[in-house]
């Protein structure tokens, strides 16, 4: 049997679709927000991580070599210092040899 929907029923049928499109969009709009930022956190993460393995790696050559080293592609040449030179932008500066040198990671 053929049943008519009535105006209300309509109305009714299309705030439910709606609803459910604007809670959707709502969803996907708060994963895309999560995952941006967790992925900047995971960067922050990484920057800090890199730096102070710079630092421990600067020690070690300080307390092997006697001196602190004057440049960071010393550490990656002689110490095993692996660096994503496109992924962080890195500023180290050395002053002299028996001053620790002041290293600054920054994620791109």
């Amino acid at each position: 049997m053929y049943h008519e929907r009535t105006y209300a029923q309509i109305r009714r049928r299309r705030l439910r679709l709606l609803a459910t499109a604007l809670v959707g969009a709502l969803l996907a709009l708060g994963c895309f927000w999560g995952s941006q930022t967790l992925q900047e956190s995971a960067r922050e993460q990484g920057a800090a991580s890199l730096r102070d393995s710079i630092v421990e790696a600067a020690k070690q050559c300080c307390a092997v070599e006697g001196s602190y080293p004057s440049s960071l592609s010393h550490l990656e040449d002689r110490y095993g210092l692996s660096i994503n030179h496109a992924d962080y932008v890195i500023t180290y500066e050395w002053f002299a040899d028996n001053v620790a040198p002041s290293v600054v990671v920054v994620p791109r």
